[in-house]
């Protein structure tokens, strides 16, 4: 069984020497670069991956390609992003199931979130399930969901163990660059599904995810952390919904 470790990159730098060194253990690793203007390719290149280069339709098209890129000699797919690590439990972990797979299509990791520095245990960032090692030819990436990729698999979805680290949101200014492109990303999806809204929705949107962030995910839990990431995301959801109304006119 060929396992193929799959990076895509967008000027990651600052993370893509580490991010190769936590996969080490794979048969090969492809970094999927979408036209970075940093040193990302040459430190892959100098760190022995493969890089390909593609330019960004969207997340769920991105991983598509990269997938079918591998598919032709691989028969495993794991997809990290530059800004997580594989630990040496976890590269075990993966290694034992992919010489005996079943009839398992995928599998998905819980996910060690590390936000400001903290890893935040609820919140709603744990166990942060993520689909990422794949069966070649029997899993695809919905093309509907362009944000917040889903997968769509031939076969059974397992569940590994231990969890990926990701370094997620280095301070507040990262986090809310970061949810500008996504919540601008997702009014549009909203917006060419035809979703209504009312003059009040972005308003009663924002104080249902904070419940939800706060209490009905534990963020509570977190103490003040917890609570600023409620707010956070719910000051996410306040401007998408007001960006749908823009965009509706």
């Amino acid at each position: 069984m060929k396992l193929a470790a799959v990076v895509l990159t967008y000027n990651e730098a600052a993370h893509i020497r580490a991010c190769l060194s936590s996969l080490a253990f794979a048969d090969e690793c492809i970094v999927f670069d979408s036209g970075s203007t940093d040193e990302t390719a040459t430190l892959a290149k100098n760190a022995g991956a493969q890089v390909i280069h593609h330019p960004f339709q969207n997340y769920a098209a991105q991983r598509n390609a990269a997938l079918q890129a591998v598919a032709v000699w691989a028969d495993w797919v794991l997809f990290v992003d530059a800004d997580e690590r594989v630990t040496p439990e976890l590269a075990a972990e993966i290694l034992q199931v992919v010489r005996h797979p079943g009839d398992i299509a995928g599998y998905q990791i819980p996910r060690h979130n590390y936000i400001f520095g903290k890893l935040t245990r609820a919140t709603g960032w744990y166990p942060d399930y993520q689909t990422r090692l794949l069966r070649a030819g029997r899993a695809h990436y919905d093309p509907e969901k362009i944000v917040h990729e889903v997968v769509l698999l031939e076969g059974d979805l397992g569940t590994l163990q231990t969890p990926l680290v990701h370094y997620n949101y280095r301070d507040l200014a990262h986090f809310r660059h970061k949810q500008r492109r996504y919540s601008r990303f997702e009014a549009e999806v909203l917006h060419e599904q035809g979703t209504h809204t009312r003059p009040y929705t972005p308003f009663t949107m924002f104080a249902r995810h904070f419940w939800w962030r706060f209490v009905t995910l534990n963020g509570y839990r977190d103490g003040w952390h917890g609570l600023l990431l409620s707010l956070l995301m719910a000051r996410y959801e306040f401007r998408k919904y007001r960006l749908l109304r823009e965009m509706k006119g």
